[in-house]
């Protein structure tokens, strides 16, 4: 079971605590085997998730180091129009910002229109290996509380069933069968929130990998006009 189905799990237990006499504190296996079945896909929902953040802070983190360190000393050379060097250095790194880069670079002699293509060119397919794994995310934080609610409709389904089977309506029946069919819509939200969060967080780690890939770009074409501009 993830982290953030337990965590979904105690807060549900918690908010179902105060309802209960004393020895019926439910626990966090009475809360899953309660919520029925909709807890098996809630639960892959939250342990996906779970996966893609762990991977996706390793890769952002080591590509925003890659491209800090790279950018550093491409700038430089770049401001000593020492041009094959910086390429060289670009084939080195594996930085996004070096793939960006090098495209560019290795079309300087072509002039500076040719260049900035490849660099568009470049940045398209980069860009998308940033963002790889974030349409997952945005699918689950959107999935999880869909499927809570359809967990939900089941329940309520079930507890008028067992209205009609009794033949009568208890208020003890009735909040039971409500208590339970809601297990699933707060878990499916405590799933959907975390990963919702994580989500606008990668979004803005990548937008800033792109600012400082962009404005690295845009001083190496300043750099290649000025080399081509006449009595350079």
């Amino acid at each position: 079971m993830s982290s953030l189905t337990v965590t979904a799990l105690l807060l549900l237990q918690q908010t179902a605590t105060p309802s209960l006499g004393a020895g019926q504190k439910l626990q966090l296996g009475d809360l899953w085997q309660a919520g029925g079945f909709m807890m098996w896909p809630l639960g892959f929902c939250a342990v996906v998730g779970l996966i893609i953040i762990v991977w996706k802070l390793i890769d952002l983190w080591v590509k925003a180091s890659r491209t800090r360190s790279l950018l550093g000393e491409v700038d430089e050379l770049i401001a000593q129009r020492r041009l094959d060097q910086a390429l060289q250095r670009c084939e080195e790194s594996k930085a996004p910002a070096a793939q960006i880069l090098k495209a560019g670079l290795r079309r300087h002699e072509e002039g500076a229109e040719r260049a900035m293509r490849a660099v568009e060119n470049a940045g398209v397919i980069e860009l998308a290996g940033l963002e790889r794994g974030l349409v997952w995310l945005a699918t689950l934080s959107n999935v999880a509380p869909l499927l809570g609610f359809l967990g939900t409709v089941v329940g309520m389904i079930q507890a008028f069933q067992a209205i009609e089977i009794a033949g009568e309506v208890e208020a003890t029946l009735v909040a039971g069968g409500i208590k339970v069919a809601l297990i699933t819509t707060a878990t499916g939200l405590a799933i959907a929130i975390p990963i919702n969060i994580m989500h606008n967080y990668f979004v803005t780690r990548v937008d800033r990998l792109v600012i400082s890939m962009e404005e690295s770009t845009q001083k190496m074409i300043d750099a290649l006009h000025e080399r081509a501009a006449p009595g350079a």
